[in-house]
């Protein structure tokens, strides 16, 4: 019998079903995940509690900050900044920053270390009663605290690590970074797999800005990640539809029935890994999702922190929830108008805010 071609839908239910697994213990998400995005802004949750709601079961805002000290999890880098199993991170340690430090620097640096080392674990307030170093320009040109800038490379460069946060707060260590016998190449090659099953399948555009965000949290690694990225494009299982060459790993099927969708409604964050590459999103569905929490008021058109509306294998709106006066608010805007009206999108729109009301300990109005 001849193969059935593989079609975008089959690619659209497969990148659904795959990532938005059977929720499971906070642990497990994050092993299966590999990397889970992290956002300051609540509207109404932090990215990393709204991505992590849908996957954790009976998970409540916050479980992760609370959680986090017991957890072999890492705040730190990859294609931006999250949270990453702790395993990850000998793919990226020792990470050689693009910008060298001065002596002066360097020499701040070493101080701080030996304090954090002697004392354990600390407060930047701690740190700052012991060597402050005044205020320093900041990459917007204004001001910000030179020794809190300077903690902030020191966590990059592998120096430091988050402890725990106090009241959204970092609390810093003293890092320490097994050896990894692997060579260069061999994590270059790790570092594009590891993106690429969190985020398949992709188009092959997608993988590249991926590869090339990977100089984020793995700058020494350039060259042996173009090498990888140039591999994966010969090798990895793809088709191509309409013009546009799709892959995903090697050993899945996009058009295997395990891919299966079911009714629930959900609100994704804007950095869910469903919804993370703006490209396949418009691909998939057919219309531009923007994150319009940076653009001017009088200009956005979907909202300040518009969650996608994913139900059915597509994506009906978006959805904008704020907390007001203790109670979770919600407004919606539907791609369709018409959609609105379909009673079984409506109950299934009620069953997920009820979720969401779980998840926040929040009523709804």
């Amino acid at each position: 019998m001849p193969v059935r071609p593989i079609t975008l839908a089959d690619l659209r239910r497969y990148a659904i079903a795959r990532s938005l697994f059977t929720p499971t213990t906070l642990p497990a998400a994050i092993k299966r995940l590999g990397f889970v995005q992290a956002d300051p802004i609540r509207a109404p949750a932090r990215a990393q509690d709204l991505t992590l709601r849908l996957r954790v079961k009976d998970y409540r805002a916050g479980d992760l900050e609370r959680r986090y000290a017991k957890l072999a999890v890492e705040e730190d880098c990859l294609v931006n900044y999250g949270f990453l199993p702790r395993e990850h991170l000998q793919l990226m340690h020792p990470r050689v920053a693009k910008r060298s430090w001065d002596a002066e620097t360097q020499g701040h640096a070493e101080a701080i270390l030996n304090f954090v080392s002697a004392r354990g674990p600390s407060h930047p307030r701690d740190i700052q009663a012991h060597i402050n170093l005044g205020s320093t320009r900041n990459a917007w040109g204004g001001n910000s605290n030179a020794t809190t800038h300077l903690l902030d490379g020191m966590h990059y460069r592998g120096l430091l690590r988050v402890h725990q946060r106090e009241a959204g707060q970092r609390i810093y260590a003293a890092a320490e970074h097994p050896e990894d016998e692997r060579s260069p190449q061999a994590k270059a090659d790790a570092l594009l797999h590891l993106v690429l099953a969190k985020y398949s399948p992709l188009p092959s555009r997608s993988l590249g800005v991926l590869c090339s965000l990977l100089g984020y949290g793995a700058p020494q690694l350039g060259s042996e990640i173009k090498r990888s990225l140039s591999q994966a494009r010969a090798t990895l299982p793809g088709t191509e539809i309409d013009g546009v060459r799709w892959l995903w790993p090697a050993g899945e099927d996009p058009a295997a029935k395990r891919w299966r969708l079911d009714d629930e409604l959900r609100l994704l964050a804007p950095f869910d890994p469903v919804v993370w590459d703006r490209l396949r999103f418009e691909l998939f569905w057919g219309w531009a999702y923007r994150f319009e929490a940076y653009t001017p008021a009088p200009k956005r058109k979907l909202g300040y922190y518009a969650l996608p509306m994913l139900w059915r294998g597509q994506m009906v709106g978006w959805a904008n929830l704020s907390v007001l006066s203790g109670s979770l608010q919600a407004q919606f805007g539907f791609v369709e108008p018409a959609a609105q009206q379909d009673r079984d999108l409506q109950i299934a729109l009620g069953a997920e805010l009820a979720r969401m009301s779980a998840f926040m300990g929040l009523p709804v109005t």
